[in-house]
């Protein structure tokens, strides 16, 4: 198994990890299942600004994603990003999320973003205890901000400091303009860590 950058020919491997928890979950705040164009598009449009990975076994199937996208749309949020992983159920609780976030946080950080940001309905004690295994602390809950599934849905905010908030940022890096080998050491990282999976 390993970590690579997605590319928009995983759009549909990605849509079957991610149907269960529109269709089946509150989760996600998506109501409506993208199609696999949508979620190509997707991939693409983050590129080359924010990261979007796959965990991709021996046998080509992908079996986990993790990406970052913009906090909020205005200009002082430009160094603060929204993370979120996905994994297969029969990839679950294996260290492929945590293999995808730490590839995905390094190279974060060294495109120079300053903070994430990570969304997490509640109750969810399983995202809640990753993302804090994974450093992540607690910023805020929204109450009854989301109507899903016929219910009122809270979400947990937590963040975690990518970088020092010393100094006049210089804007974020795109990944493809990070020195070479950065971003093929943050997914080798993230590989290491699954092991012979």
């Amino acid at each position: 198994m390993r970590i690579r950058i997605a590319t928009p020919a995983d759009a549909e491997a990605v849509r079957v990890i991610y149907a269960p928890y529109v269709e089946a979950t509150a989760i996600s705040f998506e109501v409506d299942m993208p199609s696999t164009a949508e979620m190509a598009a997707r991939i693409t449009d983050r590129y080359p600004a924010y990261p979007w990975l796959v965990a991709e076994g021996g046998d080509g199937g992908v079996a986990g994603y993790a990406y970052a996208s913009r906090f909020a749309p205005r200009a002082a949020y430009a160094w603060s990003v929204e993370t979120s992983v996905y994994l297969a159920g029969a990839a679950r609780r294996q260290g492929i999320g945590r293999a995808l976030y730490t590839a995905l946080l390094t190279i974060l950080s060294a495109q120079g973003y300053r903070r994430a940001f990570a969304g997490t309905t509640l109750p969810n004690a399983a995202s809640i205890g990753f993302h804090e295994a994974m450093e992540f602390a607690p910023a805020g809950v929204y109450r009854d901000v989301g109507w899903k599934l016929g219910a009122w849905h809270d979400v947990s905010w937590l963040q975690l400091s990518l970088g020092s908030s010393d100094g006049d940022p210089q804007p974020p890096l795109p990944y493809t303009d990070l020195p070479a080998g950065t971003v093929a050491a943050a997914l080798a990282a993230g590989t290491a860590m699954l092991g012979s999976r």
